[in-house]
């Protein structure tokens, strides 16, 4: 297998696994806007944990990312993923506010 296609190969990954973690904080979002507190949003809230673990010991850089960066040497914030450079660069800011959002969303929903 050439560099190219196991960059291409880690940049599906990487999308792959972002959609994933997509799917789970619009539906944390989705439970704590309607009151559905249940198991389902304990379990994203521990799957975040865990990704924000694996982010923190990789000092804030995807696994994946890293991985990628043996194959190639591109400056480019979307090197490794197939985004947009803009959401490529800005991620984690957006994703991290909508998380802080939906704990301070369950919050006041146990509270009530």
């Amino acid at each position: 297998m050439t560099n190219d296609n196991k960059l291409r190969s880690i940049k599906i990954l990487h999308t792959l696994v972002w959609i994933f973690f997509n799917v789970i904080i619009f539906y944390m979002l989705y439970a704590v806007l309607v009151n559905k507190i249940d198991a389902w949003l304990w379990i994203g809230y521990g799957l975040i944990v865990l990704e924000g673990l694996t982010l923190l010991i990789c000092k804030l850089y995807c696994p994946l990312t890293i991985w990628a960066r043996k194959y190639s040497d591109s400056t480019k914030e979307n090197f490794d993923i197939y985004l947009p450079v803009w959401l490529a660069k800005y991620n984690k800011q957006i994703y991290t506010s909508i998380v802080v959002g939906i704990v301070i969303l369950t919050i006041i929903r146990l509270i009530k």
